[in-house]
């Protein structure tokens, strides 16, 4: 079968730019998608499989439809990404009649999002096991209504599927992602600023924790999976001399005991890297040798989920931490040199002395890059559940975590101005 495998181009809008011609809070999505690597390593034994990234090459939908001429297509997309994989999923069916699969974190938050007729079928959570049994089921003629996971579209009617009950097995670690599928576009996943080249390796899915606002728990329903050692280790080999690896997991340390194997095996067999890697600050203080041991074998940067600098703040997201923890681990990794690349979440509700409040955090604890986003309610966690009844904006194009999708306390040119500012001067001395 040819099987074409589609990330969208970049579409997300920004409010504070179309109404205020503020363009400097607006962030573009870059970097391979692994997701789609990861399920082409799983099919190219059997079939041909093309990867075609719209972020890296916009224009390239159409001569790709014409010259390859796809049976089934699957496309990815994160929620501000949702309405456009319907406008793709359109596009092609009209110009091939291909079947059409949609996965990726909205599908699995929200699959009845994308019970529509140009899509046949709906990957909801990991996908790499349960893809590959959808396109066996294909081949074979047999029923795909049957494969837990898999949605089967029927405009007018609920969505049908049978939920999945994640394991081990889903993650498939016999089958390397096929990262020469994208060799064509590597020059695109570099980080011109820092003039580095960057690939992107997965050690775990899931995250054991639940806080409201993440939209983690789709995919694996709440479990914490882990890659094996080996498989690790293999991908990073793939990806040849690229010197910075992103390791792309929710939180690549929530489970401490796989993290620390996992740093004595790529220290045992010699790998010269720089990784980037998530991890809460809980556990940073916790685990402070483990930090150290994982930056001895060249982790340059964390990024770490701080999202608000009040515990009442930080209960109210269910985040299960506390600022003291925070700020602790931010001492302790400035002790062992490590990066810290901060996540803060700015309510809505925010006025003048919340601004500056967390501009004073920042600078006092010396964040070297604040990464600063909108409490945003996303289809299918529980903030979306808990305040749906607020929410004034629906269209999902604005769903970037930068736009207000809820009402602003403050005049809202004034949040977003104020918002602006705080971005510019936490990024004026960042480093990495």
């Amino acid at each position: 079968m040819k099987i074409l495998l589609v990330n969208p181009p970049n579409c997300g809008r920004s409010i504070p730019e179309e109404r205020y011609g503020i363009d400097s809070i607006k962030q573009i999505f870059r970097g391979e998608p692994l997701a789609l690597e990861a399920l082409a390593g799983n099919l190219i034994a059997d079939h041909e499989v093309k990867i075609l990234d719209l972020k890296a090459d916009p224009g390239e939908l159409a001569a790709t439809l014409a010259n390859f001429q796809p049976e089934l297509a699957g496309i990815t997309g994160v929620t501000c990404e949702a309405n456009t994989v319907i406008q793709l999923a359109r596009e092609i069916k009209q110009s091939t009649g291909a079947r059409i699969v949609v996965g990726g974190i909205h599908a699995s938050n929200d699959p009845d999002f994308y019970n529509h007729p140009e899509i046949d079928y709906v990957v909801i959570g990991l996908g790499k096991l349960s893809f590959r049994e959808l396109v066996m089921a294909l081949t074979q003629g047999t029923d795909p209504g049957a494969l837990a996971g898999i949605g089967v579209t029927r405009p007018g009617k609920p969505l049908g599927y049978t939920p999945r009950p994640f394991c081990q097995a889903d993650l498939a670690d016999a089958v390397p992602p096929a990262y020469d599928l994208v060799a064509r576009y590597r020059e695109s996943y570099r980080l011109k600023s820092l003039n580095l080249d960057m690939g992107f390796v997965v050690t775990a899915f899931g995250c054991p924790f639940n806080c409201d606002f993440c939209c983690i728990k789709g995919l694996t329903d709440g479990r914490y999976l882990t890659h094996s050692t080996e498989a690790v280790l293999r991908d990073i080999g793939l990806l040849g001399e690229i010197p910075v690896i992103r390791l792309l997991d929710a939180n690549t340390f929530g489970n401490p005991d796989h993290a620390a194997r996992l740093c004595a095996a790529i220290g045992g067999a010699g790998i010269k890297k720089q990784f980037l890697a998530d991890v809460r600050s809980d556990t940073v203080v916790r685990y402070p040798e483990l930090m150290q041991q994982w930056h001895a074998i060249g982790l340059r940067a964390v990024i770490i989920g701080f999202e608000e600098i009040s515990d009442a703040g930080l209960a109210k997201m269910n985040k299960s931490n506390q600022v003291t923890m925070n700020t602790e681990a931010i001492r302790i990794l400035h002790e062992i040199g490590i990066t810290i690349i901060g996540d803060f979440i700015l309510s809505p509700d925010y006025v003048h002395d919340d601004f500056a409040r967390l501009d004073g955090y920042i600078a006092e604890n010396r964040v070297d890059l604040p990464m600063i986003t909108v409490m945003t309610p996303l289809p299918g966690t529980a903030l979306h559940a808990r305040i749906k009844d607020k929410i004034t904006v629906h269209d999902l194009d604005y769903y970037t975590l930068t736009n207000a999708v809820t009402p602003t306390r403050m005049a809202e040119e004034e949040f977003y101005r104020c918002y602006a500012e705080l971005m510019k001067k936490g990024h004026a001395g960042a480093r990495l």
